[in-house]
C-alpha cells in the first residue's frame, strides 16, 4: 500500500509545484498526470452534451436563488458518476469522498439499484396512498426488520427535515407535552418547524416564533467543549486532552450529564418534556461524537420526565458507522423514534420515520398525508439499497476501510499541528483544522477554502463543517476501497505541506461563523 501512496504522492508535488497554474494552460497536462494515477476505472461515463460552463454559470446566478452557493473559486459541473467516482464536464474523474452530502451509500448508479427503480418506472410510477400497492408494503417489512425491541411501525417521507417534522409532531401529540430539548451545535432540518431544533447561527433565520418550545442544551464535545478527556469517544481516535479518569469512566460525560441534570430541574415544567433529539454522532456540527455512555444516561433522565427519545439516523445509519446499523446502538439505549433519510435512497428522495404501533397511533387523532412519501419508485429504490448493502458487505466494508483511514490520519496528525483532531467512526469521519493546537481555536476560513479548492483541483472531493467550517468531512459512498484512501492520504499530505510552508506568513483565528456548506 505505501509503494503506491509513494506513487501519488510524486504526482501531487508536481501538482503543487504547478498549481500557481492549475487554470492555465499548464493546468491540463498536470491534471491528466494525476488523473493516469488514481485507482484504475473501467467505467467511462457518456461524453457531455449539456449547455456549455459559461451558460450553466449564467443561468444559475439569473435563476436559481442565491442560497445555492457555489463553494469552489472554480465551480465543479458534475456530468456523471459511478460508485465512488464523479466526472465533470470535460471528462476529469474525481473521487468522491463526501457521498453527496453522506446521501450516496453504496455507490453512485449502483447497477442493481438502477436496474430496481428502471423495472418500477415500467411498471408503475406513482399511484396515492389511498390505493395500496406492493411495493410499499414489502419495504416497510424489510425496513422494520433492521430495527430492535417495538420499533415496528414507519411512515415515509422525502428528507430529513420532513422526517424529523413528523417526529416533533409525534412526540408531541403521544405525550401532550410541549417542550423539545436539542443540543447546541445540532442540525435536524431547515424547514420552519425544525429550523427551531437546528442550533447553529449559520442555519437560522430571524423568525419570530422559531424556538417555541424548543431548548438547546450543553453539547457534551470532547475536544472543544468545556469538559474534554483523551479516551472519552467510542472511536479508534481519542482526543489529545488530557485527563485523569480512571479505567472505563470519563469525568467529561459525568460533567456534561449533571449539566442536563440542572436544565432539567431549573428550566423544563416538571415531568412534563414532549422528547430530547440527538444525531448519534452530530454531522453538520462537525463529526461530534458524545462521551461513551452520556447518551444513554440522557435518555434515561427524559423518560424519567415523561418524554420521548427521537434518535436523528439521517447521516450514522444505513452501516455508515461500521460496528452498527444505526449509530444510536452503539450508545445503548432504545430510542422511541427514529428519522433517516439520505443514505437510505442512495440520492433518490426518501426518508421514513420509525417508531413504536403506540406513538404511531397518536397521528390517528386526525388526517396526516404525504403525497410522494412511500411511493412505488422509492419503495423499489429502499429495498435495492438494502440487498445491495447485505449482499455486498458494505457496513463491514465501512468499518475496515474506515478505521483504517482513522488510523493513517492519526499517523497524519502527529506530523502536520495543523490537524488538531481526527475523529469518527467507519466512513463517518471528521478533521478539525486549528491554527493553535494549545487554543484549539479554528483555522481560519481563507486557509481552510485554500486547502479545500486545492484538493478538489487534484482530484479529491469532500465536505467542510462545525461552527467555522474548519472540520473536513469525510462521507464517502461505503464501497470505498483502501486505494482510494491512499489516494486521499497523498493529496491530503501534499496539500498540507505546501499550506504548513505558508505558516510564517502567519494565521489568523476566524472571529465569525462561516456560511458554507457543510
Amino acid at each position: 500500500m505505501m509503494s503506491k501512496r509513494l506513487l501519488a504522492q510524486t504526482t501531487c508535488n508536481m501538482l503543487i509545484r504547478c498549481s500557481s497554474t492549475l487554470h492555465s494552460k499548464a493546468a491540463p497536462a498536470v491534471m491528466a498526470q494525476l488523473q493516469s494515477e488514481m485507482p484504475q476505472s473501467d467505467h467511462r461515463p457518456a461524453e457531455y452534451t449539456g449547455p456549455s460552463y459559461e451558460r450553466i454559470l449564467e443561468t444559475r446566478k439569473n435563476h436559481l436563488t442565491p442560497n445555492l452557493l457555489a463553494h469552489f473559486k472554480k465551480p465543479l459541473v458534475i456530468h456523471a458518476g459511478h460508485m465512488q467516482w464523479l466526472y465533470d464536464h470535460e471528462g476529469r474523474r474525481y473521487l468522491d469522498m463526501f457521498g453527496g452530502i453522506v446521501t450516496v451509500s453504496v455507490g453512485h448508479c449502483h447497477p442493481k439499484v438502477n436496474q430496481a427503480l428502471s423495472e418500477q418506472m415500467s411498471r408503475l410510477w406513482h399511484t396515492t396512498n389511498i390505493y395500496m400497492h406492493p411495493k410499499i408494503h414489502e419495504y416497510a417489512e424489510r425496513l422494520t426488520a433492521k430495527f430492535p425491541g417495538k420499533l415496528k411501525a414507519v411512515c415515509f417521507v422525502n428528507s430529513g427535515s420532513e422526517a424529523n417534522d413528523l417526529a416533533m409532531l409525534m412526540a408531541r401529540l403521544h405525550t401532550g407535552n410541549q417542550d423539545i430539548l436539542t443540543f447546541r451545535n445540532a442540525y435536524h432540518g431547515m424547514s420552519p418547524y425544525t429550523m427551531g431544533l437546528t442550533a447553529h447561527s449559520t442555519w437560522r433565520y430571524p423568525l419570530p416564533g422559531v424556538n417555541n418550545g424548543i431548548l438547546h442544551v450543553m453539547n457534551p464535545d470532547p475536544y472543544q467543549g468545556i469538559w474534554g478527556g483523551s479516551a472519552c469517544r467510542d472511536s479508534p481516535v481519542q482526543t489529545t486532552r488530557s485527563c485523569s479518569c480512571p479505567p472505563n469512566e470519563c469525568q467529561a460525560g459525568v460533567n456534561y450529564y449533571n449539566e442536563l441534570e440542572q436544565t432539567f430541574k431549573y428550566s423544563l415544567p416538571r415531568g412534563k418534556v414532549a422528547a430530547m433529539f440527538a444525531e448519534s454522532i452530530q454531522g453538520v456540527g462537525g463529526t461530534v461524537q458524545f462521551p461513551k455512555g452520556y447518551l444513554k444516561r440522557a435518555a434515561d433522565l427524559v423518560h424519567a420526565n415523561g418524554g420521548l427519545i427521537v434518535a436523528d439516523e439521517v447521516q450514522t445509519g444505513f452501516g455508515r458507522t461500521g460496528d452498527h446499523f444505526w449509530g444510536f446502538e452503539a450508545h445503548g439505549y432504545m430510542p422511541d423514534i427514529v428519522t433517516m433519510a439520505k443514505g437510505i435512497g442512495n440520492g433518490f428522495p426518501l426518508a421514513a420515520v420509525v417508531t413504536t404501533p403506540e406513538i404511531a397511533a397518536s397521528l390517528g387523532m386526525a388526517l396526516h398525508f404525504n403525497t410522494y412519501g412511500g411511493n412505488p419508485m422509492a419503495s423499489a429504490v429502499g429495498i435495492s439499497v438494502l440487498d445491495v448493502i447485505e449482499e455486498e458487505q458494505l457496513q463491514r466494508n465501512s468499518l475496515e476501510v474506515g478505521t483504517y483511514f482513522l488510523n493513517c490520519l492519526e499517523e497524519l496528525q502527529q506530523r502536520y499541528e495543523l490537524i488538531g483532531d481526527v475523529r469518527g467512526k467507519g466512513l463517518m469521519i471528521g478533521v478539525e483544522l486549528v491554527s493553535d493546537r494549545e487554543t484549539r481555536a479554528p483555522l481560519a476560513a481563507p486557509h481552510v477554502l485554500d486547502i479545500w479548492e486545492t484538493c478538489k483541483d487534484m482530484g479529491v472531493l469532500f465536505g467542510r463543517g462545525g461552527l467555522h467550517g474548519n472540520v473536513l468531512s469525510f462521507r464517502p459512498p461505503l464501497c470505498l476501497s483502501h486505494e482510494d484512501v491512499e489516494l486521499t492520504l497523498s493529496v491530503l499530505e501534499t496539500v498540507f505541506v505546501e499550506h504548513m510552508n505558508k505558516r510564517p506568513r502567519g494565521w489568523r483565528t476566524i472571529t465569525s461563523p462561516s456560511r458554507d456548506m457543510h
